[in-house]
């Protein structure tokens, strides 16, 4: 009897462990399956350390863009970043293949950032946050992947994901309408700047706190660079300021407060690396274009893993974050 197609199929965490053991060389004490997202992700523990394995999915990541997140990780490794890097098997292979009902899936066992989460940073947190992100970028700004990863630019953060998501706003169309009127306004805004001065390379994309850990010595990785693409590295330091808009939008902190935490952050990465000025004023609109892009991510995959949230109601919030972030950023 033929199997029925499958759409997205979650493979075994048992089998996985076998897997993984007699591929890599390790005793392995447990793999767990922890979440299903963009990729799948696995907890492995071995008897002297941890790993996290990514199951990624084909219509998510083609196999050279997994290949170029991974040769990434290795030159960040290999010129001292701290993040968190694909581990070889006994072959010295990186990459995994597995054949799951729905075609080959890939997979990368990574390095475990030690450490956890920190959602409130202290002072002295947010000057290591400035440094190592700054440390990383004089790494990726001076690099040139064998293996592409997207670029992120007007088209790609506004105009494109606005064409995509168009569908599911049919019963919105106010909504709708003021997406298009502020994409059109800040790409404007965003083609008035000299961005010729500004520097490029390659960006993570997603520089929130859950994507770093700190140990109790201070110490930090980075990790989950999943989104990394070409484009402004000012890109990293607005999805930083993101954490800070949240905290205060959720009230959990003020303007005020909020401001001299990422100065500081500001101040520390300037220590390492330059930034101008007017690299930073534009992160209000290159902002737009995260909210945007994020959006228009979330629903063309929303099928695959994302559909318990993903409907008229999550949409007009979105919206309103949007609207609450110009109101407060922004000047047209």
């Amino acid at each position: 009897m033929s199997h029925f197609p499958v759409q997205y199929s979650t493979l075994s965490a048992t089998a996985l462990k076998i897997f993984i053991e007699d591929a890599y060389g390790l005793t392995l004490i447990s793999c767990k399956y922890l979440l299903r997202g963009v990729s799948d992700t696995y907890i492995i523990e071995a008897t002297d350390a941890k790993y996290v394995l990514k199951i990624y999915r084909e219509q998510h990541r083609s196999l050279n863009e997994i290949k170029g997140e991974a040769e990434l990780l290795n030159l960040l490794k290999e010129k001292g970043a701290s993040v968190a890097y694909p581990i070889k098997d006994t072959h010295g292979e990186q990459l995994q293949n597995f054949k799951a009902p729905e075609g080959t899936r890939h997979g990368v066992l990574f390095s475990y950032a030690e450490g956890v989460p920190v959602m409130d940073l202290s002072d002295e947190q947010l000057k290591t946050v400035g440094g190592q992100m700054a440390k990383v970028h004089n790494i990726t700004s001076s690099i040139e992947l064998k293996h592409p990863r997207r670029e992120y630019n007007i088209e790609t953060t506004l105009i494109a994901p606005l064409k995509s998501f168009a569908p599911a706003f049919k019963d919105l169309p106010d909504e709708y309408a003021y997406l298009q009127d502020l994409t059109a306004k800040v790409a404007q805004k965003l083609n008035s700047f000299d961005t010729s001065k500004f520097s490029r390379g390659y960006c993570q994309y997603d520089f929130l706190p859950k994507n770093f850990h700190f140990d109790e010595n201070g110490g930090l990785t980075f990790f989950d660079f999943d989104f990394a693409g070409k484009g402004f590295l000012v890109n990293d330091l607005l999805s930083f300021f993101v954490h800070f808009f949240m905290h205060v939008y959720t009230g959990k902190l003020t303007d005020a407060e909020a401001e001299r935490m990422f100065s500081l952050f500001i101040e520390s990465y300037r220590e390492v690396r330059t930034i101008t000025d007017e690299e930073l004023k534009a992160i209000p609109y290159l902002g737009v274009g995260f909210w945007i892009f994020y959006l228009g991510f979330q629903y063309e995959n929303f099928d695959d893993w994302s559909n318990p949230f993903f409907g008229p109601r999550f949409i007009k919030d979105r919206v309103g974050l949007i609207k609450a972030w110009v109101n407060k950023y922004c000047e047209f």
